[in-house]
């Protein structure tokens, strides 16, 4: 009795017994079945209301006082609906993240970052691209100024400040320098024509009123 109370311990000590072992390894794996049974219920209740990855829904957009019938995925944003399948390419891609401006558009009249913008977001409203803004073949009174004042270099963030500008001038049409740093903060100019920029604000203000 000594012999075999001794060889029991002496298995304690080594580390867990192979009854133990087996014990702990079948209450493991039930543990783990119950939890992936909840699980799938749970995602199966919550992925109801969710529509399939690939199918596609009906849109009407107005753009440009034109309006636009599209068969559209909900997750595509307005920025990817105006460049890939309209051909707008005066909207640009820039960061994709809502940081830069280069993608801004107005929407009823109030500038909008295209690639935070989800198509569906945009139905019902009157939507005005860089293209919009023209006279036929003219520049519009917005685009004319950066001409004349030199308001950009590269020209990439042209058209989403041109846009912005737009947007500034039809809530304030003769708007402060205060109120022109704050309608252009969101728009980025990597080459720092933000003299000029400004400057055209306030030419573009001037060519609106007529003068």
């Amino acid at each position: 009795m000594k012999e075999k109370h001794a060889n029991e311990e002496c298995q304690c000590r080594r580390g867990i017994t192979r009854r133990g072992f087996l014990t702990t390894m079948g209450m493991g794996a039930a543990v783990v079945t119950t939890a992936g049974k909840l699980a799938a219920e749970s995602s199966k209740g919550e992925n109801e209301n969710v529509i399939p990855s690939g199918e596609m829904t009906r849109v009407t957009l107005r753009i440009n006082r034109r309006p636009y019938q599209l068969l559209v995925e909900p997750r595509w944003s307005l920025l990817y609906v105006l460049r890939e399948k309209l051909g707008l390419t005066g909207t640009k891609a820039g960061c994709e993240r809502g940081e830069c401006g280069a993608c801004t558009v107005l929407m009823d009249n109030i500038p909008r970052y295209a690639c935070m913008t989800l198509v569906l977001e945009a139905e019902g409203a009157e939507i005005t691209t860089l293209e919009g803004l023209m006279n036929g073949e003219e520049l519009g009174p917005v685009q004319q100024a950066f001409l004349e004042e030199d308001a950009f270099q590269c020209g990439y963030c042209t058209p989403g400040q041109i846009v912005a500008v737009e947007g500034l001038l039809r809530s304030h049409p003769a708007p402060s320098m205060d109120e022109i740093r704050k309608g252009l903060s969101g728009n980025l100019c990597r080459c720092g024509a933000y003299t000029h920029i400004f400057k055209a604000v306030d030419r573009a203000a001037r060519l609106k009123r007529g003068k």
